[in-house]
C-alpha cells in the first residue's frame, strides 16, 4: 500500500487550482496531492493517533462489517461509523456495501504531507 499525498492549503486556494483543472489550464502531475485540507488543525483532527492506529486496525484486520470493527477496537458503532464516514469523505477509507452491511477498507496508512 502506497502512501497518499496529503495538502493543505486555504480554502480559496484550493478552490482556484479546482477551477484551473476544469478549464484545463492545470494538469496535476502524479506526486501532487490528491487530498487537500484547509488547515493542519483540519488535518490533525482526522489523522489523529487515534485514527491513524484504527487505519492499522482495518489493514490488519480487514473486518467484514462496521460491527465487526468496533468489537475490535472497543469502540462504540455510532462513534466509530462517523469517524469512518468522515475519512471516507477524505478518500482514505472505502466503505464497501456488500449484502446488508458496509465493510470499511483502508486505502492509506502511510501519508505524506505538502505544506
Amino acid at each position: 500500500m502506497k502512501a497518499i499525498v496529503i495538502g493543505i492549503m486555504p480554502q480559496d486556494k484550493i478552490r482556484e487550482r479546482i477551477l484551473s483543472i476544469a478549464r484545463g489550464e492545470h494538469k496535476p502531475k502524479s506526486g501532487e496531492p490528491k487530498i487537500w485540507f484547509t488547515s493542519m488543525r483540519s488535518l490533525a483532527e482526522v489523522l489523529s493517533d487515534e485514527n491513524r492506529a484504527l487505519l492499522q486496525v482495518i489493514k490488519k484486520t480487514n473486518p467484514q462489517s462496521i460491527t465487526s470493527l468496533a468489537e475490535t477496537t472497543g469502540r462504540k458503532p455510532g462513534n466509530l461509523s462517523r469517524t469512518l464516514k468522515t475519512m471516507s469523505n477524505y478518500g482514505i477509507v472505502e466503505m464497501k456495501r456488500e449484502r446488508n452491511h458496509v465493510r470499511p477498507v483502508a486505502k492509506a496508512t502511510e501519508f505524506r504531507i505538502v505544506a
